[in-house]
């Protein structure tokens, strides 16, 4: 299908290559007609559908004199004219256009014809004239009320996040700030490493790129996908190159997992995910994996034996000798310049400690008072006995490191201690800590007579005047005195 300034382009190239050679000589006198004639005589190629095609003598010499009057722009004067009633439906009435809205509101999956035979049977007994069927699928197309595919049951959730997406436009964007966005996301590699174990399998690129400079922040080979890669690499990320003030990801298990937006709170990361069906919200890293094909791993598909290992050494030389140094052409900079330059809204990273535990989920455990321990992901962990008092024990850690899991403060998430997995062996010395001591009921001082409360249930009872509601049993030693 050929659009309208496309054909008028061809059209406009045709008739100054007919034209053409009488304005490159100009024909002497009473010699425009022989040669106007000769140009009729000749075949031409119809710009359009390539068929032979023959003109006028008056046609071209229609043509001749409009590019003779425009000599700054002949071709701009050969062009077909736009007509001036362009755009306007001088057929479709107001109420004919507001009955046609509300009839595609309602049935969007109709085709135009079945809307244009509806219309005429609303309006058979108007006097308005009715417009025909060309003029009302050229207003509904222009209005953009396009066919829909019917739905068949209830929407899917799919469904309707594909839906709106489509009713979105799609702007190109880019941060004015270096570390005011960053980018991340997984490539799977199209080359397989080979294993210790002796397995073939493809490798998943992680790589955290910074959207104003293009810059990579860090890039690694794991071989899967989830959060415990994600967190590894956005650490050394995060220590190589600063803080970020927010962070785009798709959806993945891996970007959602709780120690990964837990970790973005705590180091105050505005974590942003993609709209559902929408790549090209994160389309900067989708080019950037086009490279990494292209040209780092087509220099390696001579490798054989590729490991991980010599997979990662090329990798961080390709990327800090190459891609960082040339001239982005989207940008006309080279990334590491671009970033340096700024300007920066970036922030210091704080210590690999901090880090490991900020990407922590945190959760409630109820502590055991028989031996003060508790149970997280089937393991045992013994808790300090300054805290065998606390009912519900809150605490932070990593499921894919449960050697480091913290014990914190309820209302404001402060680490108070480190716990460890239950040592039965070390244990099993008899050695024992002393505690502090409790007093033993048995023991308490039982001093002091009635309750105050009871004493006044009975105060009130003896001034009810009430006779006792019980006969007491008199004994013998009252009997006789």
């Amino acid at each position: 299908m050929v659009l309208e300034n496309e054909s008028t382009e061809c059209w406009a190239r045709l008739r100054f290559a007919i034209v053409g050679p009488l304005l490159a000589a100009p024909p002497g006198k009473g010699e425009l007609g022989k040669q106007l004639r000769c140009l009729a005589a000749m075949e031409w190629t119809h710009p359009l559908t390539k068929a032979p095609k023959y003109f006028g003598v008056s046609t071209i010499e229609r043509w001749y004199y409009l590019a003779l009057s425009a000599p700054s722009d002949p071709v701009a004067a050969l062009r077909r004219k736009t007509r001036c009633d362009r755009g306007y439906f001088r057929a479709m009435s107001e109420s004919l256009a507001q009955s046609l809205e509300q009839q595609y509101r309602k049935h969007s999956g109709w085709s135009y014809l079945l809307h244009s035979q509806n219309l005429a049977v609303l309006f058979e007994n108007e006097p308005e004239p009715m417009p025909s069927y060309a003029t009302i699928r050229r207003f509904m197309k222009k209005k953009g009320w396009l066919k829909r595919k019917r739905r068949r049951g209830p929407r899917s959730p799919a469904a309707v996040a594909l839906a709106e997406v489509e009713s979105r436009e799609v702007r190109s964007y880019e941060a004015e700030y270096v570390h005011g966005l960053w980018h991340l996301d997984f490539h799977e590699g199209s080359l397989q490493v080979l294993l210790a174990s002796g397995e073939w399998t493809k490798p998943q690129l992680f790589a955290v790129m910074d959207d104003r400079s293009r810059l990579i922040c860090h890039m690694q080979w794991y071989l899967s996908e989830n959060a415990e890669n994600l967190s590894h690499g956005l650490e050394q990320g995060l220590l190589k190159r600063g803080l970020p003030r927010s962070l785009l990801s798709d959806n993945g298990s891996a970007m959602t997992a709780e120690e990964v937006r837990r970790g973005f709170l705590r180091l105050g990361i505005h974590h942003k995910t993609t709209l559902a069906y929408s790549p090209h919200q994160n389309g900067k890293q989708e080019v950037f994996w086009a490279q990494v094909e292209g040209r780092l791993l087509a220099m390696l598909e001579g490798c054989k034996d590729l490991t991980l290992q010599q997979l990662n050494e090329a990798t961080q030389a390709w990327v800090e000798r190459e891609y960082h140094r040339s001239v982005h052409s989207e940008i006309n900079q080279a990334p590491l310049e671009r970033f340096l330059d700024g300007p920066s809204v970036g922030r210091d990273a704080p210590d690999v400690e901090t880090l490991h535990q900020a990407f922590c989920a945190e959760t409630t455990r109820k502590q055991r008072r028989s031996d003060g321990t508790l149970s997280l992901h089937g393991m045992r962990f013994e808790v300090p006995n300054r805290f065998r008092h606390v009912e519900r024990i809150h605490l932070r850690y990593a499921r894919w490191d449960l050697s480091r899991v913290y014990l914190i403060e309820e209302s404001e998430g402060q680490i108070l201690a480190r716990i460890f997995p239950i040592d039965k062996v070390r244990n099993a010395d008899a050695r024992r800590g002393l505690v502090d001591p409790c007093r033993d009921p048995e023991e308490e001082d039982k001093e002091g007579g009635i309750a105050p409360l009871l004493a006044k249930y009975i105060e009130q009872q003896r001034r009810s005047g009430l006779p006792p509601a019980y006969c007491p049993q008199i004994t013998k030693e009252e009997d006789d005195s």
